[in-house]
């Protein structure tokens, strides 16, 4: 970094100038987050105080039978789905599971964990929201199903029956004496997110424009770039894929916005991108939250890894198949 004269900064003073630069992205991606998640969370809170959330879940016990889980899974599911990883470990260490089912779980979470904060994450980055949404669902669902017949039946297998949920079940209606007991913790709890969020957003964005100023993007992406190709992606994600699976998605959002903002990823390949990401990411602080519960992980990160290649190489054939038929009818 120079100043208007040409003349190079000192060290600390691009260090300085690099914090201010973030300030405003970063306020806008913490902004953009908690917009998202906020109203979510408050959702969820509701659904837990009329009852309906149990509704839902016996609705969905069909399904987590034909994947080989029982009925209480879908309770796991859906915390992964409407708030994060780790309210659906909280349900997890409630449950008896045998091993298999635990991985078909995790897998199935994995895919579909934050999905309306990290899908809108996708949308601005340059996917159709749609798509995007039936992407994740199907294919945790695919997953599991694929798990639950490669992974061999275990004898004995614990499985906690669902009699304590099928004798309280809930009656449908708001609760207020629930309603406001549970609302002290959900906005102690909504604070800590703001506080979270700010300080990993900041932090992180802080940290990517040190390494852009300082020329250390490129080295850290060399490697990366390497095997991009066999991806079926862009070598420009190499940094970007570097993020989604340290950071994850939504605290490593700002990054991945800003390089599609600034003309570093193309749409196109941003969207191939988050086709693989949607699939596969956050393979280290999210895997490893469930190899503490007993997953191998192996189990917990290769099937999305595989899936993640095989949804992005289909994507990219399809897309040629498009180009070509579309070739032939303007001829």
């Amino acid at each position: 970094m120079a100043d208007s004269a040409g003349i190079k900064l000192p060290f600390w003073l691009r260090i300085i100038q690099c914090a201010r630069d973030n300030v405003k992205p970063s306020l806008s991606t913490i902004r953009f987050l908690l917009l998202l998640m906020l109203p979510v969370s408050f959702a969820l809170l509701v659904l837990k105080s009329t009852g309906l959330l149990h509704y839902v879940s016996v609705f969905l016990n069909p399904l987590m039978q034909f994947l080989g889980l029982p009925g209480e899974a879908a309770l796991v599911y859906l915390s992964s789905i409407f708030i994060n990883i780790y309210s659906a470990i909280a349900v997890i260490d409630t449950l008896a599971l045998s091993g298999k089912q635990l991985v078909i779980l995790t897998t199935m979470c994995l895919i579909a964990h934050n999905f309306f904060v990290e899908c809108m994450v996708m949308k601005k980055t340059g996917s159709h929201l749609r798509k995007m949404v039936l992407l994740r669902i199907f294919n945790s669902l695919l997953a599991g199903w694929i798990l639950h017949f490669i992974i061999p039946a275990e004898t004995g297998a614990a499985i906690k029956t669902s009699a304590s949920q099928i004798i309280n079940i809930p009656a449908v209606g708001i609760n207020i004496a629930q309603f406001l007991e549970s609302l002290g913790p959900w906005l102690k709890d909504s604070l800590f997110l703001v506080l979270q969020i700010f300080l990993i957003v900041f932090t992180v964005m802080f940290l990517q424009r040190i390494l852009a100023e300082f020329g250390l993007i490129n080295k850290l992406g060399k490697i990366a770039r390497l095997i991009m190709g066999f991806f079926g992606l862009s070598p420009n994600t190499a940094y970007v894929w570097i993020i989604a699976n340290t950071l994850g998605l939504a605290y490593g959002a700002g990054v991945i916005i800003e390089e599609v903002k600034n003309g570093n990823l193309t749409r196109t390949e941003a969207d191939l991108f988050n086709h693989h990401v949607a699939i596969s990411h956050s393979q280290i602080e999210d895997t490893i939250l469930f190899v503490s519960l007993g997953v191998p992980y192996v189990w917990a990160a290769l099937p999305r890894f595989i899936l993640a290649i095989i949804v992005v190489w289909l994507e990219r054939i399809r897309r040629a198949i498009f180009r070509a038929s579309f070739r032939v009818k303007v001829v």
